[in-house]
C-alpha cells in the first residue's frame, strides 16, 4: 500500500501551522535582511518581514535550499517507510531549489539503488509562486488521506500547474523598482502619472498584464480581469499583504461578480513581496487557455 509524504516549500505561502497540522513538509527559504538570516515562517512571520521589508537598510534576499537538505530530508522519509514523496518546487526560472531537489533524489538514487526500488520521489516544477502551487499541495493532501493514487494526485497537480495564474498589483512602485520587474524609467513614469502595473505570472514567465491608472480603480479593473480569464466555476483565491482592506474589498466584489466566495486566502511571503512590496493585492485562477 502506498505511503505518501507531501512537500513543498516556504514560498508556497502555506502558514507553517496548517503545514504541520495537515502533515505537510514545509522547508524554509533562507531570508537574509540587513546582514541576518532568517528561516522564513520559522524565525520570521510574514507580519514581522513586513515591518523589516519596510525599514531595512538594503534590499533583503532569499537563498535557495540546499542539495544537501533535500537529501537529508529524503533520506529521513524513506526511513520513516514512506513509499512515494511528492515535491513542489518554487518556480524553477527564479531560483535553483527545483535543480537541488532534483540533484538530490539522482545522488540519492546512484548511491542507494535499494532506496530507488522502495520510494519514488516525484519533484514538479510549480512554474510559479506562492499560493498558486501552496493551494493544489493542501489539495492533494486531502487527496492522500482518502486513498487516493499517487498517480490521480499527480494528475491533478499537474493539471493545476499546467493552468494556474496570479493577477497582483502593487500598491507602491518602490520595491518593483528595486526589483527589476520594471525598469527605472518605466517605474518612475508610473508614479507620476500615477500608473500601478497589473502583474502576471504563469508558465514560469512574469509580465505586465496592464496598467491602472489611479489607485481608486484598482479592485474594480482587478475584478474585470479576473472575470475575463479565468475557467467558469473553478476554484479562486485571494493573497493579501500587510493592509487586508484591499483584499477584503476584492474579496467581496468577486463573490458578488462570481455566486461565490474564494476557496483560500492568505497572506503573501517573501517570493512576492521582495518583488512588489509588503502592500499588494491578488488574486490566483484557473485560466481558459489560448
Amino acid at each position: 500500500m502506498a505511503r505518501i509524504k507531501l512537500m513543498t516549500d516556504t514560498a508556497s505561502d502555506i502558514p507553517l501551522q496548517q503545514a504541520e497540522e495537515m502533515g505537510i513538509a514545509l522547508l524554509s527559504i533562507l531570508l537574509t535582511v540587513n546582514g541576518d538570516s532568517y528561516e522564513e515562517q520559522r524565525d520570521l512571520s510574514k507580519e514581522e518581514f513586513y515591518d523589516l521589508l519596510a525599514h531595512a537598510d538594503e534590499m533583503p534576499s532569499t537563498s535557495q535550499i540546499t542539495s544537501f537538505k533535500f537529501q537529508e530530508v529524503f533520506l529521513e522519509y524513506f526511513k520513516q517507510g514512506y513509499t512515494d514523496l511528492i515535491y513542489v518546487s518554487i518556480n524553477a526560472k527564479g531560483s535553483a531549489t527545483y535543480q537541488n531537489a532534483c540533484n538530490a533524489r539522482d545522488m540519492i538514487y546512484a548511491e542507494n539503488p535499494e532506496i530507488a526500488e522502495k520510494m519514488k520521489i516525484h519533484i514538479l516544477d510549480s512554474e510559479n509562486y506562492t499560493i498558486t502551487y501552496g493551494y493544489p499541495v493542501l489539495e492533494a493532501v486531502k487527496m492522500a488521506n482518502t486513498g487516493d493514487s499517487v498517480e490521480n494526485i499527480l494528475a491533478y497537480l499537474k493539471y493545476w500547474l499546467s493552468s494556474v495564474g496570479v493577477y497582483f498589483v502593487p500598491m507602491t512602485l518602490k520595491f518593483v523598482k528595486k526589483s527589476g520587474r520594471l525598469t527605472s524609467v518605466g517605474a518612475f513614469a508610473g508614479e507620476i502619472l500615477g500608473l500601478r502595473p497589473m502583474i502576471h505570472i504563469a508558465h514560469g514567465k512574469i509580465s505586465v498584464s496592464e496598467k491602472i491608472r489611479g489607485e481608486k480603480n484598482i479592485i474594480s479593473k482587478l475584478t474585470e480581469k479576473i472575470k475575463n480569464v479565468m475557467i467558469a466555476d473553478t476554484p479562486y483565491l485571494i493573497l493579501e499583504g500587510s493592509n487586508p482592506e484591499h483584499a477584503n474589498q476584492i474579496e467581496k466584489n468577486l463573490t458578488q461578480q462570481l455566486g461565490y466566495p474564494p476557496a483560500y486566502r492568505t497572506k503573501v511571503g517573501s517570493a512576492v513581496a521582495l518583488n512588489a512590496g509588503h502592500d499588494l493585492v491578488a488574486v490566483v485562477v484557473l485560466e481558459k487557455q489560448a
